[in-house]
């Protein structure tokens, strides 16, 4: 069984479910998961979880994101991007903008703001995602969500179309920031096209295609893409077992300082974990009120 992170580029057409078959079947294993949905028209990035890199979901999906989009100004749709159905168009109004009015537009939702997730949106709302309630025609309301925004570079203006690359937090709707971006200027806006270029440290030309990874397996190459669990946290110091403590590792047992050769007061918060050989096995957390350290994620074989 195949363990560890393998950085994908999702292709049009495809959506994270699909991609994740795909590679249950290249790979011949069923532990096998996905970091993040990506619509089936968008492109780029899906780090995919292997193995025990399962446990590793919800660390992974905090990570902050790059992506390159294209909005389209004088229209609004239903799902915010040209997928969907066209509500109102307003071409005139976005060819009469200048160049310097849109990239002032965008511009102003640099640093974040409090962003309503679209109907079209895998959010959950008593107990239902949003998009099967949009699908039965309902709108509700939905509760504002502050997304970090830390830079939007506008890279090229042709009206209607604006070009720009977006660094946000988790959560950040791209579509709904394009949407939004239109009506700051009044002509309404949806988003073209997506490309995600990058989560947390992964980045779009180190992925490969569902084509190229079934290459490299069937020839037996595939193992240097396949990033290690513990490559996640090299943050952390690496700490190994004493011998007599090994199986204490292995059944995710509390730790004692001397049991993993540390000082009495511990070594910060998360400690990557090894058994006496030098083998990864987990990630323990520091518990102050206990002195100890207890496990955070088991990711070793």
């Amino acid at each position: 069984m195949f363990n560890g992170i393998l950085n994908v580029y999702k292709e049009a057409g495809f959506t994270s479910n699909d991609v994740v078959a795909k590679l249950r079947g290249i790979f011949r294993q069923k532990k096998i998961g996905h970091t993040g949905t990506l619509d089936p028209a968008a492109v780029g990035v899906l780090p995919v979880l292997l193995g025990n890199a399962t446990r590793l979901s919800e660390y992974m999906t905090n990570h902050d994101k790059t992506y390159r989009t294209v909005v389209r100004l004088g229209v609004e749709t239903d799902t915010e991007d040209m997928t969907g159905n066209i509500l109102k168009e307003q071409k005139e109004a976005a060819l009469s903008l200048s160049e310097d009015e849109a990239r002032k537009a965008a511009g102003s939702f640099e640093g974040g703001y409090d962003q309503i997730p679209p109907m079209y949106s895998a959010k959950q709302v008593g107990g239902k995602r949003l998009y099967d309630l949009a699908r039965e025609g309902k709108v509700i309301e939905r509760q504002s969500v502050r997304v970090e925004i830390p830079s939007i570079k506008v890279e090229s203006v042709e009206l209607p179309l604006m070009t720009m690359t977006v660094e946000c937090s988790k959560g950040t709707y791209i579509r709904t920031l394009c949407a939004d971006i239109g009506k700051k200027l009044g002509c309404g806006g949806a988003m073209e096209s997506l490309t995600r270029l990058r989560v947390g440290g992964f980045h779009i030309e180190d992925s490969l295609t569902l084509d190229r990874i079934e290459q490299l397996t069937h020839s037996g190459e595939i193992g240097p893409y396949i990033i290690p669990c513990e490559e996640m946290f090299l943050d952390y110091l690496r700490v190994r077992t004493i011998e007599a403590a090994d199986r204490k590792l292995y059944n995710g047992n509390e730790l004692y300082m001397n049991e993993i050769g540390l000082p009495k007061q511990g070594a910060g918060e998360l400690v990557r974990v090894c058994d006496s050989s030098g083998k990864f096995i987990a990630v323990y957390r520091y518990v102050k009120s206990a002195g100890t350290y207890r496990p955070y994620r088991m990711l070793g074989e």
